[in-house]
């Protein structure tokens, strides 16, 4: 007992000696530790960089690399990745790549507090993906080619006789388009969103890569009238074209309005995670959903977020009967139907 005691209070005088003989040292403040966040994103860089600017604006010691492309090239990317997993987070503007990878395994579980505001539809299975914001499938057209009384008021006008070679739409490789199909073929059948396919084609409807060049086509009256989401539409009024909006479909035994989703998902093992939680966080905060919305025109998935000024709200519209996450999941199918009737 008594050596014990020896030695301890040695200790304390060896101490208080190194204590009496260091230099006095500052307290230093802390400082935040700076990190990377890595975003493969099938949105275009400029839809989706001024919502990156701005969760950087909060998290200034967070460096955001941005890789953007087609949906089917950053999942492919990923999946060659999984062994070693170089992205955090995969931004998609539908939901059938994403519940592709989710079923490859290549999410990771993450349920952002908000999650439980949003359609259950627009969860993933197991939380591997959270929708982000909403769009919806509409007609745009010339309004110096077509009166508005005579736009075509369904998708299933654009196969008639008197829009032949005048219409414009994203091809096979579009993933919107590829949504749209899927929600179709859950929605009246393979068959007859079969003969719709194949009534597009027969029709000389001209099928571009993606939207951006459908709507740039109408507005500039190369095509009297475009399939598009509706932010396209609106896109191509704010740069002054004379464009008109039809939301398609809203009669007596008409199927209603066809939506599809833009999502978010953290990669399984990323070398950032709690960063990528972060951001996912803010895409669904009330400040990033209003972004979405101002910028982008697009409809914020959760309530109370105001409307770009320019922008219908969605009140009142009918829409189809079809929830877009389960028929999202058939996406085997929906690339079978698309090959089979040759979609360019």
């Amino acid at each position: 007992m008594a050596r014990n005691f020896k030695v301890i209070t040695l200790m304390v005088l060896i101490s208080l000696l190194a204590a009496c003989s260091a230099p006095a040292v500052s307290p230093q403040p802390e400082t935040q530790t700076s990190s990377e966040l890595i975003i493969y994103s099938g949105r275009a860089e400029p839809l989706i960089k001024p919502v990156l600017d701005a969760f950087q604006a909060a998290h200034p010691e967070v460096e955001i690399l941005l890789k953007a492309g087609s949906n089917s090239e950053l999942a492919n990317a990923l999946l060659e990745e999984q062994a070693n997993p170089q992205a955090d987070i995969f931004i998609t503007t539908e939901l059938f790549t994403v519940q592709s990878l989710a079923k490859e395994g290549i999410l990771a579980s993450y349920r952002p507090a908000a999650a439980d505001a949003l359609p259950a539809e627009l969860v993933g299975a197991d939380n591997t993906w959270v929708g982000l914001t909403r769009r919806v499938r509409v007609i745009m057209y010339n309004t110096e080619l077509v009166p508005a009384d005579e736009a075509p008021q369904s998708i299933f006008d654009l196969t008639q006789e008197k829009w032949k070679g005048q219409v414009a739409a994203a091809g096979s490789t579009n993933g919107s388009m590829q949504a749209q199909i899927a929600a179709m073929r859950a929605l009246l059948g393979e068959e007859k969103t079969k003969e719709w396919l194949d009534g597009l084609l027969a029709n000389d409807v001209t099928f571009f890569g993606g939207h951006t060049d459908v709507r740039k086509a109408v507005g500039a009256g190369e095509f009297k009238v475009g399939l598009v989401n509706h932010y396209y539409y609106y896109l191509q009024q704010a740069e002054g074209s004379p464009v008109g909006i039809v939301f398609p479909d809203q009669g007596e035994g008409q199927i209603g309005l066809i939506s599809n989703a833009t999502a978010a998902a953290i990669v399984k093992g990323g070398p950032n995670a709690e960063t990528a939680r972060l951001l996912v966080d803010f895409l669904l905060s009330a400040e990033g959903q209003k972004l979405f919305a101002e910028l982008n025109y697009e409809y914020p998935l959760l309530e109370g977020i105001a409307l770009h000024e320019a922008v219908q709200p969605l009140e009142g519209l009918r829409f189809a009967a079809v929830d877009i996450g389960l028929a999202s999941a058939e996406f085997d199918a929906t690339f079978d139907l698309m090959e089979t009737v040759g979609l360019p």
